[in-house]
């Protein structure tokens, strides 16, 4: 009985010790509480934006499958939040294994990950402010494939990009080691990272999971467009945490970022709508709201390198762009359900080479200037941001056809015939949102 008990309680404290290991570091002494505080600040905003997603993308979908699409978000919150704790962080933002590709496993299950400064802020702080772009940056490919993927190849299909495709990526643009930042490519808070990397994927699992039934032949209307706009202004608002906070610290480098991302945002919006003004003849909600997001995904590469101008003027040229790319759909034929690619690809892609124009250095000393300031060193900066475009594109699209494939090879990818005619959420889900 007595070398039971003994048993027994070694075995809790060795299981004590796992759980709070990673916090058993002290407090740093580098760290500053402005930018702690700050920063506590910008992590809200940004998990803010996750359900912001799910009621964007919520509105815009049939009524039968609202539910679902939420589901897509929220769900997201929970399996990647994990997936980061356990391997994710440590592949972002782990020691480079000596390629620049990808971080070693020293940070696995959060592994001396505690209270020690990272920069001037709590290291803890620092892992969950990017753990929430690991969350959203899947949860953004959801709006090509939705009305028509299973619920359970979507969990197996987020868990694997996470972490064959973003923490591979957000080491390679963002660790200090990483190739593309080595090369000199400019991203301050994901236009690489989040936009173009789930942009492209997006297109790419469209057009594998194929269109949803009776595509162009039968009205698929936005069901609730108010809750549409409800989702973009808290888009909008958890952006200043996205792009304010990768500042990392609570001085003027967050304050411009804030700033270039409202005003771009503003100018996304007016663009839209003026484009749609002229070509359609009528003003829409959804151009809106579409609009400000355009804005919002352009500013976010740049967003830490540019001045108030020139984020008016990525905001014009974004929200035009992404206008016009949303009907790239209707020449190909393929069906990008809510633009995922229309905004976020061709949004991020606009972002990260007119970062290689206007970024300068009066803005951040620690980034360069691009040919609007200086055609010598800006020609280096742009074409290192097409490269890292080009680069990132390719890696997204082949490594998302490969885990479509074999996902659909095993569990299967697409929801049946019956299943889409009858609407997700009752017969994934068992609930609808809507009852009478």
């Amino acid at each position: 009985m007595v070398m039971r008990q003994n048993k027994k309680t070694k075995f809790l404290m060795l299981m004590g010790l796992f759980l709070i290991s990673p916090g058993i570091a002290s407090a740093g002494t580098g760290i500053d509480s402005a930018d702690t505080a700050w920063m506590m600040v910008s992590t809200g905003l940004v998990m803010l934006m996750i359900p912001g997603l799910a009621l964007f993308y919520g509105g815009m979908v049939r009524s039968g499958n609202v539910l679902s699409v939420i589901m897509h978000s929220l769900f997201a919150m929970g399996v990647m939040s994990i997936q980061w704790y356990v391997i994710g962080y440590s592949l972002a933002w782990g020691s480079d294994t000596g390629s620049g590709f990808i971080g070693g496993l020293d940070y696995l299950f959060l592994n001396g990950v505690g209270l020690e400064a990272n920069g001037t802020i709590p290291h803890v702080l620092f892992m969950m402010f990017q753990g929430m772009f690991a969350i959203i940056t899947p949860a953004l490919i959801a709006g090509a494939v939705v009305e028509r993927i299973k619920f359970s190849a979507w969990v197996a299909f987020i868990v694997l990009w996470g972490t064959l495709v973003y923490d591979p990526l957000c080491h390679m643009v963002w660790h200090a080691d990483g190739f593309l930042l080595k090369r000199g490519g400019l991203d301050f808070a994901g236009g690489l990272v989040v936009h173009i990397s789930s942009g492209v994927s997006a297109l790419v699992l469209a057009i594998y999971l194929g269109k949803r039934l009776s595509y162009k032949k039968i009205p698929m209307p936005p069901h609730n467009l108010v809750l549409t706009v409800l989702g973009a202004a808290l888009l909008w608002f958890g952006w200043f945490g996205f792009n304010g906070g990768s500042a990392l610290s609570s001085g003027a480098l967050a304050a411009n970022a804030l700033v270039v991302t409202h005003l771009s945002a503003a100018a996304g919006l007016f663009a839209w709508v003026v484009a749609e003004w002229i070509v359609h003849k009528k003003p829409s909600i959804l151009g809106a709201a579409s609009g400000l997001v355009a804005g919002l995904v352009a500013i976010t590469p740049a967003s830490g390198f540019v001045t108030a101008s020139s984020a008016i003027l990525i905001g014009l040229l974004g929200g035009t762009v992404c206008f016009l790319g949303v009907r790239i759909k209707d020449r190909f034929g393929f069906d990008d359900s809510l633009d995922a690619f229309g905004v976020h690809g061709i949004g991020g892609i606009a972002g990260a080479l007119l970062t290689g124009l206007f970024a300068t250095k009066l803005i951040n000393p620690g980034g360069a200037d691009g040919l609007f300031y200086n055609l010598s060193e800006g020609s280096g900066l742009f074409l290192e941001q097409i490269f890292a475009v080009v680069f990132t594109i390719v890696f997204a699209a082949l490594a998302t056809w490969l885990i479509a494939i074999v996902i659909d090879k095993t569990i299967g990818l697409r929801v049946s015939k019956d299943i889409e005619i009858q609407g997700l959420d009752g017969e994934l889900h068992g609930e609808k949102a809507y009852h009478g």
